[in-house]
C-alpha cells in the first residue's frame, strides 16, 4: 500500500513501506502577502526514515525550519535540497546544530541533470525552466517524479520568443525520462497560464509512462482539474489525473 497525503499547492508526502518522502513543504502563511495556505504537517511514522525533498529556494516550496525536525519530529530524516538553497551557516548554529559534523551529512546538494545515490534512493535530477531542479526517484521498487517548478510557463506578457524558447526548454528535460516508466507523477497545472495552462501537463502525459498523475501548483484553483480534463487532449489521460478538492487529502494506492 502506498499512501499521499496532498499537503499544499506543490508539498505531497509519499509513505512506502519503510520510507517517507516529503517534497517541497513550506508554512501555509509563508505567502501571506498573496495567499494563506491551509496545509499541515501529516504525522511522521517515527519507524520510517524521512526523505525531505527541496527543488529550490522559492518560498512556497522551500523553509529552512524543515532543518530543525530531527530535534522537534523526526530522528531519523536526510534532506535533499537544491544547490540554489542557501544556508547561512549562523541558521544550523541557531537550529542547535553548531559543529555537528554527523548533521550536515544528512544534508545532500543536488545539482540539474546529475544521478545520485542517497542511502537505498536513486535520484536523478532535470534542469527547472524556472529555478532548481526536478526529482526522479526510485525507491523500494517505484518510480516517483516531481516536478518542482519544471513547467512550460507560458507568460504571455514576456513575448511569443520567450514563450517558445521555456517551451523547448521543457520538452529537452522532460525528454530525459521517455523510455522510463513512473509510478506516481507530480506535475506542475497551474491556472496563472491562463489558455496556456495545459501545456505543460499536456506535453507530459503525451510522451511520459505514467499510471498516476497529482497536480501541483495550483494556487487552490482545484477546478482547474477539471477543467483540464474537459480539454480533446485530455481525453486519454484524463483517468490518470488525481482529483483534488482542498488540501490535506489522503489516497491509498494500492501495488
Amino acid at each position: 500500500m502506498i499512501k499521499v497525503t496532498y499537503i499544499q499547492h506543490s508539498s505531497y508526502l509519499v509513505e512506502l513501506d519503510h520510507t517517507l518522502l516529503l517534497f517541497d513543504y513550506f508554512p501555509p502563511d509563508a505567502l501571506s502577502d498573496r495567499m494563506v495556505f491551509g496545509g499541515k504537517i501529516p504525522a511522521f511514522p517515527q519507524d520510517k526514515k524521512l526523505y525531505v525533498f527541496a527543488s529550490h529556494r522559492h518560498r512556497d516550496h522551500w523553509t529552512p525550519e524543515v532543518l530543525a525536525w530531527q530535534k522537534t519530529r523526526h530522528p531519523d530524516i536526510s534532506y535533499i535540497l537544491s544547490d540554489d538553497i542557501h544556508i547561512p551557516r549562523d541558521l544550523l548554529a541557531r537550529l542547535g546544530h553548531r559543529g555537528d559534523r554527523e548533521f550536515k551529512k544528512r544534508i545532500h546538494r543536488v545539482s540539474p541533470v546529475s544521478v545520485y545515490r542517497v542511502d537505498d534512493l536513486v535520484i536523478q535530477t532535470l534542469r527547472s525552466t524556472d529555478e532548481g531542479v526536478a526529482f526522479y526517484i526510485e525507491a523500494e521498487g517505484l518510480h516517483i517524479y516531481h516536478a518542482g517548478d519544471l513547467h512550460w510557463w507560458n507568460w504571455g506578457e514576456r513575448g511569443e520568443l520567450y514563450c517558445e524558447t521555456i517551451g523547448r526548454a521543457y520538452k529537452h528535460e522532460v525528454d530525459r525520462l521517455a523510455g522510463k516508466h513512473i509510478d506516481l507523477a507530480f506535475v506542475v497545472l497551474d491556472p496563472r497560464m491562463k489558455e496556456g495552462f495545459s501545456y505543460g501537463m499536456d506535453y507530459f502525459l503525451e510522451h511520459i509512462d505514467c499510471d498516476l498523475v497529482f497536480p501541483c501548483h495550483l494556487w487552490r484553483d482545484y477546478d482547474l482539474i477539471e477543467r483540464y480534463k474537459r480539454l480533446p487532449q485530455a481525453a486519454n489521460f484524463k483517468d490518470k489525473i488525481v482529483d483534488l478538492t482542498q488540501e490535506n487529502m489522503i489516497f491509498e494506492i494500492e501495488e
